[in-house]
């Protein structure tokens, strides 16, 4: 069934309003479908897909959507419309429309300038080709260009993973379980879960296999002390909380009241009375200090440019700049500082971000070891193989999309010697 032409204006309207860039693209598209309460399901998720398909494929489009009759954004927004339902499923398209269409969809972007192909800002490319060279540095462009898969954690204080695949077999929702994090599900489709009972009732969560490794690496034991020093919205607290098996203590740590605000709802479903919300102002909070020097393991999953998360967030490479990066380190060595004060003698301290660029990974993890001589740096292998997680690593923890199927996660694991 097609979808009404008005959809083609209702998502020009809306990309007009994403690619000013003033806010990230879900508050945007919320906004506008909270002010358009008559689109149905089907048109807001063609719309949505639409919307990101621009952002991750921005240059290429816009290369040749500046020629013609037609609006630019209107091209625009008919390339990503395309890219995300096809073309029979549009209405309202004219004959030179449906042309130009067919004639773009033939196009071997392979073919195409390495700037293009990987749709990327300049000062982006020429950073990861820094990093990884430019066949692998193309290559990981091209995954961090394509749209995540949906993965869900199962909670374990609530259901094991054969319960909540038989579970969602019965719905019917197709699912696989992944190779990582034992307790992730892939799920095959895109469905919507607000209404299934597991989601509901906290069996399930929806996180990364990534994120979810986060969690994984820290180790937290039973009736230890934990902190999780950058909480935001919890879903690693919440991974924390379950892997401790509702026991000891659990303090999750934000500067944002709204981001905990939104721990609340999904710590009440989760089952687990071991985690402690606390707002705290900066890193050499009071509240922090009170803990200094008792605390087994901290998890600081950084303030970071969020350049690993583009399959979701493909807003966040135009959002970005080199500049802001510089800024980041600077907030990032003094959390992690902030952080390494409640280790006691034998605890250890993660630092990870959702970035793929050294500047914010390797860079900030050195810069920690030579200014903090009573930690030392435990390798990521022997971490990996204490936590029977399956992947070849070296000092550090690096996922990459093209390789893990993940999103970019780095991880550095800091044991306190004395």
């Amino acid at each position: 069934m097609r979808l009404p032409p008005a959809i083609v204006t209702h998502a020009e309207q809306v990309l007009r309003e994403v690619l000013r860039f003033s806010a990230p693209a879900d508050n945007t598209l919320s906004r506008y479908f909270r002010d358009h309460p008559r689109l149905g399901g089907r048109e807001r998720g063609a719309i949505a897909e639409g919307v990101y398909a621009v952002l991750r494929n921005k240059l290429f489009y816009s290369n040749f959507a500046e020629a013609g009759n037609a609006s630019t954004m209107r091209r625009l927004i008919l390339l990503g419309l395309v890219e995300a339902v096809g073309i029979d499923a549009l209405g309202g398209l004219s004959e030179e429309e449906t042309a130009w269409l067919t004639r773009m969809a033939e196009i071997d972007r392979n073919l195409l300038p390495a700037i293009m192909r990987s749709n990327l800002p300049q000062w982006l490319l020429d950073q990861l080709i820094a990093q990884y060279g430019e066949e692998n540095a193309l290559q990981l462009a091209d995954a961090l260009n394509r749209p995540a898969p949906l993965d869900l954690r199962v909670n374990s204080i609530k259901a094991t993973l054969e319960e909540v695949q038989a579970a969602l077999a019965t719905a019917p929702i197709l699912c696989a379980t992944t190779p990582y994090a034992p307790l992730c599900l892939r799920i095959l489709q895109k469905p919507s879960l607000q209404n299934l009972t597991l989601f509901k009732n906290g069996a399930i969560e929806v996180q990364d296999e990534g994120s979810q490794l986060l969690a994984q690496i820290v180790g937290a034991k039973r009736s230890e002390m934990v902190v999780d020093f950058c909480a935001g919205a919890g879903g690693k607290t919440l991974a924390l909380g379950a892997a401790m098996r509702n026991t000891g203590r659990l303090y999750a740590f934000d500067v944002s009241e709204k981001r905990l605000a939104k721990l609340k709802p999904r710590l009440a479903k989760s089952g687990l009375s071991n985690v402690h919300p606390v707002l705290i102002a900066h890193e050499k909070d009071a509240k922090i200090k009170r803990l200094a020097g008792k605390v087994d393991r901290v998890l600081v999953d950084a303030p970071c440019s969020g350049l690993g998360t583009l399959r979701r967030n493909p807003d966040v490479k135009w959002r970005q700049s080199a500049s802001a990066i510089d800024e980041l380190q600077t907030k990032q060595q003094a959390i992690l500082a902030g952080a390494a004060r409640l280790l006691k003698p034998g605890g250890r301290l993660v630092y990870a971000t959702c970035s793929v660029l050294q500047q914010e990974n390797e860079a900030i993890a050195a810069q920690f070891l030579a200014s903090h001589e009573q930690f030392s740096l435990l390798p990521m292998k022997d971490v990996l193989a204490e936590q029977k997680i399956p992947l070849e690593m070296g000092d550090y923890l690096k996922l990459l999309p093209h390789v893990h199927q993940t999103d970019g996660f780095f991880a550095a694991v800091f044991e306190r010697k004395v």
